[in-house]
């Protein structure tokens, strides 16, 4: 477990979990307790011991991908929260959400609210979760890339969701991504920039590297 923000609002935990190392995110308000799980790896005993103190409100997924729901199905009976996930990855979790989150929805838990953004490409529901400079980005943005895709429309859908949604982000935002360490707007954006300033095949696809162009 690893404390990546605490400041007066809202303090994140970062648990690294499951076979693939896929991280979970524990947001808790720094004001009333009250917390939200991002995404549900593995381990299900270690994202429930570090919510032991703490008032859990809902789990909200990134995307519905195995390493990222794999703890689902126990947080849920555990918890007995509701679960927030685009419609479009609704499937394939072993139960029904609660809370089908849509582009501009809003998740609020004690003093703290997180705006949803729709970011299809790594998956057609992929959700990224923003609150004042910090950015939780599922499998969307990665340090030197985006998320994997499985076809060269896939990559131009996430291309398009990291430019007309995240790149419009101010430089200083943080980012959190489902897997590794993080990263910032600012130093991606740019790596974009030269990225796409040089020829590249129109049916690039799969896991794709800003420095690699």
């Amino acid at each position: 477990m690893a404390i990546v923000v605490e400041n007066d609002t809202v303090r994140i935990e970062r648990l690294s979990l499951g076979a693939f190392g896929t991280n979970a995110y524990i947001l808790i308000c720094q004001h009333t307790g009250d917390a939200v799980v991002i995404d549900a790896p593995g381990e299900a005993e270690r994202i429930l011991e570090r919510l032991e103190s703490a008032n859990p409100k809902y789990i909200l997924l990134t995307h519905n991908h195995a390493d990222h729901t794999g703890a689902l199905a126990v947080l849920k009976t555990a918890l007995k929260v509701p679960i927030g996930v685009n419609a479009s990855d609704a499937d394939n979790l072993g139960l029904s959400p609660e809370w089908l989150l849509q582009d501009n929805d809003v998740v609020e838990f004690g003093n703290v609210e997180l705006s949803v953004l729709h970011t299809p490409g790594h998956t057609g529901g992929s959700l990224c979760f923003h609150t004042g400079a910090l950015l939780l980005a599922g499998d969307t943005l990665f340090p030197d890339g985006p998320g994997k895709t499985g076809s060269a429309d896939a990559f131009r859908q996430i291309i398009q969701s990291l430019t007309d949604k995240l790149f419009t982000l101010p430089d200083d935002t943080r980012v959190f991504p489902g897997h590794g360490e993080s990263t910032g707007i600012g130093k991606e954006r740019k790596a974009f920039e030269l990225f796409s300033a040089k020829p590249r095949d129109p049916n690039m696809y799969g896991d794709v590297l800003w420095s690699a162009a």
